[in-house]
């Protein structure tokens, strides 16, 4: 029986017609509508490339975003300068600092310094407590587009065993948290994981998020597990080897098309999100 497909392209094509809507009704009520602000640093073309589809999006639903652009010698206390800027505007609502950013600067000082009401990409460390901790906070856009589309999906993940493979601050170590509140038991695996086989071989949910092309083999992977593939990689594939799952996986994420468009569409809900408390 063919696998289904957790189509994260068709969810957030519907979520933005019901997002323009709000918007909509935003404005015509305080006469306000979200911004978000987008700041670049250096040059680096898949960065500027996500910076602009992050932008589009914004104006698909009616919300206005603000791209700021800094040379590839800015240093941190020039950053950290801008990002105060922007916390101080009471015409922003959120703040993305897209990673990475050149060497000379302290990115995770950075990412704390946005301040917590416009976290919307979740990625300050307060923001990660209080998330971990079930408190109110905007979740690291990646890994709440993912809960997102599960949910929508109805795919149940209470006593459910998770295996994440991947551990970085913005995508393996906040799904792990995430999921482990939607009362999954969680296990997270990384480079220095031993018979990392054994293990996704008993998961009933994996998310590849490790950053390797096809890394994750199809053959670890048992019959009827879900399988959440994060990576995108020249030649459009992922961290996991999806070809021979389509029939073995209860259901998975296609790549392209699965959890890339619910990373920004998360982003921009959570924009909005944020300009809804600050206008309203």
């Amino acid at each position: 029986m063919a696998a289904l497909v957790l189509d994260g392209k068709q969810y957030a094509q519907e979520t933005e017609t019901r997002l323009k809507a709000q918007v909509e009704e935003l404005k015509k009520r305080t006469g306000g509508i979200p911004i978000l602000a987008t700041i670049l640093v250096g040059d680096d073309p898949a960065s500027a490339t996500y910076v602009k589809m992050k932008g589009n999006a914004c104006e698909r639903i009616g919300m206005q975003s603000i791209r700021v652009e800094m040379p590839n010698q800015t240093t941190t206390d020039e950053l950290l300068s801008k990002i105060n800027e922007l916390n101080a505007n009471p015409d922003v609502h959120g703040i993305l600092l897209q990673h990475p950013v050149p060497p000379q600067i302290n990115e995770r000082l950075c990412f704390d310094a946005i301040a917590q009401a416009k976290d919307v990409d979740g990625v300050t460390c307060l923001g990660f407590g209080r998330m971990s901790m079930n408190e109110p906070a905007y979740g690291a856009a990646t890994p709440a587009g993912i809960m997102r589309l599960l949910q929508h999906y109805d795919i149940n993940l209470a006593g459910k065993h998770v295996v994440v493979v991947g551990r970085s601050p913005i995508l393996g170590k906040p799904m792990a948290m995430m999921m482990l509140n939607a009362n999954a038991t969680v296990t997270i695996c990384h480079s220095h994981t031993k018979n990392l086989s054994d293990l996704i071989g008993q998961a009933d949910v994996v998310v590849g998020a490790v950053g390797k092309p096809e890394f994750i083999k199809a053959d670890w992977i048992k019959t009827g597990a879900v399988v959440v593939d994060a990576g995108y990689h020249p030649g459009g594939v992922g961290d996991i080897e999806l070809g021979p799952l389509t029939e073995k996986a209860s259901a998975y994420t296609p790549v392209p098309g699965g959890v890339g468009p619910m990373t920004i569409n998360t982003l921009i809900l959570q924009t909005l999100e944020s300009g809804l408390k600050q206008l309203n």
